[in-house]
């Protein structure tokens, strides 16, 4: 399946999108602490795209955007903390 991700920030605010052709599949918000913190503080997959692996893959998509941009995380959403504790090859982009 192809994804295409869409990152925006705007007032220390981010959000991360997952789309597929015209639907917007997962959505992800983010607040930043400072250049190099954000919280992740939701999670949320369209009803249609449950059961399909979307919400895994936009946090790991989250994962690797970190990564790639010097980023460390605080996960709060529930969800997103979940993924990241069940995958200790995620952790290094955890805030200490």
């Amino acid at each position: 399946m192809e994804y295409e991700f869409r990152y925006s920030e705007e007032n220390a605010k981010g959000l991360i999108e997952m789309w597929k052709g015209d639907d917007c599949l997962a959505r992800m918000t983010y607040s930043r602490l400072d250049p190099n913190n954000i919280i992740v503080d939701h999670t949320a997959v369209d009803p249609k795209a449950k059961g399909t692996g979307a919400g895994k893959r936009i946090v790991m998509e989250m994962v690797e955007w970190a990564r790639k941009n010097h980023q460390k995380v605080l996960p709060i959403c529930p969800f997103a903390k979940a993924i990241i504790e069940k995958h200790p090859e995620t952790h290094d982009i955890l805030r200490k």
